[in-house]
Order: structure tokens, then C-alpha cells, then sequence
């Protein structure tokens, strides 16, 4: 696969780069609105900047990764939809959710091919829970609880995109950021619609302008509970930090901590571990399957009405916690 990297100035743009090696692709051609930027992203990845964004759609490639400050994104993905070009197009996309709106109507108009990278659908406990269902042994879905809890965020100034932490361009703080994964993996497992039954956010230790922490429960029409908690509150500006996803069912107690991962089940009276995947090599995963979808004409895992809908819930809670 030929990949163009678009707005490599995002702090996922060396992730993407190692997926798509990793994956067998091939980047082609960077790009960025900062021109000193891309030039220096390209010197330092041995890769070719172009000057602008239409010289980097003229080298056709097979897909494109679309990243940047929200402000630019959507304009820019429009076009990249015009030119019949399919697109990964990263978070976050957009400042406000009703302007995604446009991008879910054009995807579904032109029937184009845009995925979203929320890759802890790779998650081993996922790839359990299909296997046990498989196997008629998983049982009734309980709760799940999602918590990603990463450093200060300061972190984004020292990356140069200082923005994260203006709500007028982010639309958020931690829940945005970082618990969208956890609301797209309760959309995952939900039977029916989810519903916000609390939302608790805070700012109590930076002071930012976005909120540095939050704690949402949804539940879905069967009953189950999902609990997300976000925030920007590890001790440590190293990367990683605090990371659970558990799963509970009438059979199985399934735990991914990125690390390590276990699933015990009540049938058989096992408790084993999980070949683990690190959160930090599951855009990797998430690359592979996007090339393998492509070539197989098979939709995204994660695309942009599942992205639009969990942003939905995203501010719902937003709108609880602040009710």
C-alpha cells in the first residue's frame, strides 16, 4: 500500500509511520501546513515532503492518513474524499460533533472508505470474548469498565500542538481525548442504544482550560454498565501510564492492562493469561487490518458513523456533568 501522511505535525503521525512499515506499506509522501515542520518530519523519516496538499494527492496513493488541528481537518478530508482517495482520518477530527455531520453524509453519498483509529478494538480480551462466544461459553455481558489514564497535559505543549488544551479547538479535555475509546468500546458490546446514567469531570490539579478528569456510566437496554474514566493525572510524562479495560460475564472475568492480559471463566475453573499486544504497537493492528479491508473491499472496523456516534455520547456527558 502507498500512503501519503497528511498534518504530520500530530503526535500520532510516528505511530502511523511505524504502522505502515510494520503493516508492509510504504509512505510515499508527507505533508503538513507548517511547510518547516513537514520538511523536518520527512528529513528525520528519510521520506519526501511535498509543498502542498495537492501535490501530495497528485502522487495517487492507495490512502490516505489525514491528522491536524481541527480547525483544517474537515476542508481537508472533503478534498481528499473528492479525489476518490480512501482516508484514515485520526482524532480529533472535528471541535464540535455537528460538523461531522458532513463527513458521515459525504462518506455515505460517494460510498468512500474512512476509517477512525481507536485500535484498542485490538485488544486481546476482544479477540477472547469472539472465541468464547464461538464456543457458546461466554455468557451474559455484565459490566465493562475502560480506564486510560495518561500523564500531565503538558505533554501536548511539548509536542507542539498546545491546542489540545483549548476546548474551543479540542471540544474537550480527557473525555474527548482519551475516553472515547472506552465509549466506542462500550458502543461495541452494547445491545441497543447506551444511555448516560452519570458524568463526573474536574480540573482539580492542572487548571487547564479542559478538564484533567472524568468518570462517565452508560448503560445499554439490556442493562449492562459501562463505566469510562479519563484523565491526564498519571505522575509521569513518560509515555504510558495507568491502563485497564475489564470485562465481566455470566462465564468469563477478562482483564487488559496493555502489559498483561487474563481471562478466567467459571466453567472450567481456569484463570490463564492472554497473549498480551502493548497499546503502544496496537496501531499496528489496527494499520494491518485497515490494508487487509482495502483489499478485500471490506468496510473499516472503525469508521466515521461509529466515530460520529460515540462523539454523540461524548457530549451527552458533557452535558450531564455540567447539568
Amino acid at each position: 500500500m502507498r500512503v501519503a501522511l497528511l498534518g504530520v505535525s500530530h503526535w500520532h503521525a510516528r505511530m502511523h509511520l511505524d504502522a505502515i512499515r510494520f503493516s508492509g506499506g510504504e509512505v510515499i509522501a508527507t505533508w503538513d501546513r507548517n511547510a518547516d515542520i513537514g520538511a523536518t518530519f520527512a528529513a528525520l523519516h528519510g521520506l519526501s515532503a511535498c509543498q502542498s496538499l495537492g501535490q501530495a494527492l497528485a502522487a495517487r496513493p492507495d490512502l490516505v492518513v489525514l491528522m491536524g488541528s481541527p480547525p483544517n481537518v474537515l476542508e481537508i478530508a472533503l478534498e481528499v474524499m473528492a479525489a476518490d482517495v480512501p482516508m484514515i482520518l485520526e482524532k480529533p477530527a472535528s471541535s464540535m460533533t455537528h460538523s461531522l455531520a458532513l463527513i458521515v453524509e459525504e462518506t455515505l453519498r460517494r460510498g468512500s472508505f474512512v476509517g477512525v483509529p481507536l485500535p484498542n478494538r485490538f485488544s486481546p480480551i476482544f479477540r477472547e470474548i469472539a472465541g468464547l462466544e464461538g464456543q457458546g461459553r461466554l455468557g451474559k455481558l455484565a459490566h465493562g469498565h475502560f480506564r486510560i489514564v495518561n500523564g500531565p497535559p503538558q505533554r501536548y505543549r511539548d509536542d507542539g500542538v498546545g491546542w489540545m488544551l483549548d476546548p474551543a479547538i479540542s471540544g474537550g479535555g480527557a473525555l474527548r481525548n482519551l475516553g472515547i475509546h472506552g465509549i466506542d468500546a462500550a458502543r461495541a458490546l452494547a445491545q441497543g442504544a447506551l444511555r448516560v446514567v452519570s458524568a463526573l469531570i474536574g480540573n482539580r490539579i492542572h487548571r487547564e482550560r479542559v478538564e484533567d478528569h472524568a468518570h462517565v456510566a452508560l448503560l445499554d437496554e439490556a442493562g449492562t454498565l459501562f463505566t469510562i474514566e479519563a484523565g491526564y493525572t498519571y505522575a509521569s510524562m513518560a509515555p504510558g501510564g495507568d491502563f485497564e479495560w475489564r470485562l465481566a460475564t455470566s462465564n468469563a472475568y477478562l482483564i487488559d492492562r496493555g502489559e498483561t492480559a487474563q481471562c478466567a471463566t467459571l466453567d472450567d475453573g481456569s484463570v490463564r493469561a492472554l497473549p498480551p499486544e502493548p497499546t503502544s504497537t496496537r496501531y499496528r493492528l489496527f494499520m494491518a487490518d485497515t490494508f487487509n479491508r482495502m483489499r478485500t473491499g471490506a468496510a473499516p472496523a472503525v469508521g466515521i458513523q461509529d466515530y460520529h456516534s460515540a462523539m454523540q455520547l461524548i457530549d451527552m456527558a458533557y452535558e450531564k456533568a455540567n447539568s
